[in-house]
């Protein structure tokens, strides 16, 4: 989920840079929509976020035996507005007793619905919740309460900062500077075949 948005946010910001240097006059606000399709993003996933055979451990490794948890089968999707990640989940919370694992654990589906939105700079999440179907137990609640819990209050990405960085690189052999103002996102809009994000920001040419 962490690799997705890190990912959403360097395209943005790339293309929003882009966009300036093809267009932009020496001091120029941009207005510039991105939209993304979730194939483009769900092979990125895939193959740098899914790499251990296909799965993603959020609790410990391939090398644990009875205390783990990993995601697997990720599918990106919209629905009625918010990001949707669909993903297969395996963990298990049990303690060895003479090779035998003692405990809780379970695999299922589940459904990762969250909103993504621009706050003080930041990329954060918010109304994230997490569902399941077909199955039900103690161990899937907790799962579940704790991973919503967990996105929403602990993700954060500096999208202002890395903004910044980006554009006010300076450009090999230019005698300019660049110096960017007034970065912002509006509404983060996810339809049922993309996300997008309308950048706004002004780069001035000194």
């Amino acid at each position: 989920m962490f690799f997705f948005l890190f990912l959403l946010c360097r395209v943005v910001v790339g293309l929003a840079a882009g966009a300036w240097l093809l267009a932009a006059p020496p001091a120029a606000r941009a207005a510039v929509q991105v939209e993304i399709h979730f194939p483009v993003l769900e092979r990125a996933i895939s193959e740098q976020m899914f790499a251990q055979d296909g799965r993603r451990y959020v609790k410990g490794s391939k090398a644990d035996k009875c205390s783990f948890a990993y995601l697997s089968k990720p599918k990106l999707g919209g629905w009625n507005g918010k990001l949707t990640i669909k993903a297969r989940f395996t963990g298990r919370s049990a303690l060895d007793v003479i090779g035998r694992c003692i405990g809780l654990g379970d695999d299922f589906d589940l459904t990762v619905l969250a909103e993504p939105h621009y706050q003080s700079g930041k990329l954060r999440l918010k109304n994230v919740s997490v569902v399941t179907e077909g199955k039900d137990s103690m161990y899937i609640r907790n799962v579940r309460q704790r991973l919503g819990q967990s996105l929403e209050r602990e993700f954060t990405y500096p999208l202002d900062a890395d903004a910044k960085r980006i554009l006010e690189e300076p450009k090999p052999g230019s005698p300019f500077k660049q110096e960017l103002r007034d970065f912002g996102i509006s509404v983060i809009e996810v339809t049922s075949q993309a996300v997008v994000l309308p950048v706004d920001f002004r780069l001035s040419v000194k």
